[in-house]
């Protein structure tokens, strides 16, 4: 799922986001809560009509960026006050309060809301943390009531695994459509997080989704998608979009690279995206170096479907059976290296 933090994927709009192959994306309560506000996007008939998407969308609780302003929140019972990193203003978010946010917002899927655990931290702290987020996610569940959206609780527990199993334990016993691995990708190793993947989605039952919260280099869905996790987000394709750094299928590629400066050749000659089609490396890195807007807009029109073909290629795996045979051709034409 492409992140769409303030109602846009940075550089594109919804007709280049369906093009590129895009059918879900991701906006976020805390964000869209402070700037402009719920009561604006509400008024506009909720986030589809105000961003002009016509696709399904799913809200994170607010959860993860209460995480992020350690400094700037206390955390309770009842949920969490913090200050805004705009202006520094005072604010409440709790369990009811994330689903009346998130169903004004009128997503399709919201999440539950939960606490996001630093790495490394204590086990005793984990262990309250996650007592703590399945009383939340009972609130959600009993706030959001009858429901048309779909609501996924997340699963926490740091990379303890008794505790993830507590948290499963916990949350599979109240009705939710889906299930989320929250907590991970915040500073743990690979193989760690890899770990808790393995072992978490074997508690979780078969019949429900399964999202892995903001991982998403391409080896990592690789391997998180041969352990049976079916959804991601991450800002990694349009932030490096924006770095320049662009994705192949041979690599990674840094396009503002003097190499490149009389490349004839497309970014990726197995891409049928606009940028590949239409354009030079060497082009794209003349618009980069000159920091022209068509860079980015360009940069994450390709990286973006990418993506979303390497998604595509793990689907038809799993239909034809042989994603043990499209993750080994993964990694062989994966150089582990910038691209030439």
């Amino acid at each position: 799922m492409p992140v769409g933090t303030q109602g846009s994927v940075k550089a594109l709009c919804p007709e280049e986001l369906r093009q590129v192959g895009t059918e879900v994306i991701l906006s976020n309560t805390y964000h869209l809560y402070l700037r402009p506000g719920t009561g604006v996007i509400e008024r506009f008939g909720g986030l589809h009509e105000f961003m002009g998407w016509d696709g399904p969308i799913l809200t994170d609780s607010g959860g993860f960026q209460v995480y992020s302003l350690a400094k700037l929140r206390k955390i309770s019972e009842e949920g969490v006050v913090f200050q805004s990193h705009l202006d520094g203003s005072r604010h409440f978010i709790g369990p009811e309060e994330s689903m009346d946010i998130q169903r004004a917002l009128g997503s399709d899927i919201v999440m539950a809301f939960d606490e996001c655990v630093t790495y490394p931290a204590e086990y005793e702290y984990v262990l309250k943390s996650v007592h703590l987020t399945t009383r939340w996610a009972r609130r959600c569940v009993d706030h959001l009531g009858s429901r048309e959206q779909a609501l996924f609780g997340i699963v926490q527990g740091g990379v303890y695994k008794d505790l993830r199993e507590m948290s499963v334990k916990g949350l599979v016993q109240m009705d939710f459509d889906g299930f989320a691995l929250g907590g991970l990708a915040v500073g743990e190793d690979r193989e760690t997080r890899l770990d808790v993947v393995r072992e978490t989605k074997k508690m979780l039952p078969p019949d429900r989704p399964v999202y892995l919260m903001g991982v998403g280099a391409p080896e990592d869905l690789v391997e998180a998608v041969s352990l049976g996790v079916d959804m991601f987000d991450c800002v990694m394709p349009t932030r490096n979009a924006r770095n320049g750094t662009l994705f192949t299928t041979c690599g990674r590629m840094t396009i503002k690279n003097a190499r490149y400066v009389d490349d004839k050749r497309p970014v990726d000659d197995q891409c049928d995206c606009y940028a590949c089609t239409h354009f030079s490396r060497a082009y794209l890195r003349h618009l980069f170096m000159a920091r022209e807007l068509l860079a980015y807009r360009l940069n994450t029109i390709h990286n973006l479907r990418y993506y979303m073909c390497l998604m595509e290629g793990m689907r038809k795996a799993i239909e034809a059976e042989n994603m043990d045979a499209f993750r080994k051709m993964f990694y062989e034409t994966q150089t582990g290296h910038m691209v030439d």
